[in-house]
């Protein structure tokens, strides 16, 4: 079984389509990475794969269970299962690292305090966030930030991982740091990524698998390993961004 389907996705903004009729699927234990210019719907099939989007058409399963429809305690179990790392870290400024990390356990579970600690130290323990429980997320530079965003996301063990720009506002040390986590999180615990980036550098290190999403065909344009398609790809396009190239350098 796939850990993702996504069939015949569309969403419409009034009569505006940003995405068309797309279809794909991710695989359990691959690091699968969403990318393509600006405005080419990256976010807005990230939105629609952890349930904040209804589409237009189409349906999305999550390990063999339809996000788009389930409603109620159905839904809940489904997100459950899932866990979420947003571009700006998302941590609560009142609240220590910790308590941030612990929220999920909170709202979803009947664990104890004791309990609830232990997990939250554990998770940041697995981002190399030890020793940082008590801190403000004022105190936290950008990409500790995003490594106790990740430890919150990971707070109920989730079977799929979704990051969205993961590397944004990062210097190139501190980005190689994250992408060196998500490959270890990926390989030791089995856990499933879905990343949505334009980071070309994370992509080569990261992916197992991309597609390439366009903004005037509103669709997939290309699918397979970042090396294969900078290297094999007939497409101007995908030529452009995967080699870093303008249309004069590629003869075009």
């Amino acid at each position: 079984m796939n850990s993702i389907e996504v069939n015949n996705l569309t969403k419409r903004f009034g009569k505006f389509t940003s995405v068309d009729n797309i279809s794909f699927d991710v695989y359990p234990g691959e690091v699968f990475v969403i990318l393509g210019g600006s405005g080419c719907g990256k976010s807005t099939v990230l939105k629609h794969m952890i349930g904040l989007y209804k589409p237009a058409d189409g349906n999305i399963i999550i390990n063999g269970e339809d996000i788009t429809t389930a409603e109620g305690q159905e839904r809940i179990n489904i997100l459950k299962k899932i866990g979420v790392s947003y571009q700006l870290g998302a941590l609560f400024g009142s609240m220590t690292v910790l308590e941030n990390v612990m929220l999920p356990l909170e709202e979803y579970t009947d664990l104890g305090i004791d309990a609830r600690q232990l997990i939250g130290r554990m998770k940041l323990e697995l981002v190399g966030l030890d020793g940082s429980e008590e801190k403000m997320p004022s105190e936290l530079s950008g990409g500790m930030i995003k490594r106790a965003a990740l430890a919150r996301a990971m707070a109920l063990d989730p079977a799929v991982l979704f990051l969205d720009e993961p590397s944004a506002g990062l210097d190139p040390i501190t980005s190689a740091e994250l992408d060196q986590l998500i490959i270890q999180l990926s390989r030791g615990l089995g856990i499933t990524f879905v990343v949505v980036t334009h980071e070309l550098n994370s992509i080569y290190s990261i992916a197992d698998r991309v597609i390439m999403l366009d903004k005037s065909t509103k669709g997939i344009i290309a699918e397979g390993k970042p090396e294969y398609l900078r290297d094999n790809s007939t497409i101007p396009i995908v030529q452009k961004f995967f080699r870093r190239k303008t249309d004069e350098q590629l003869g075009i």
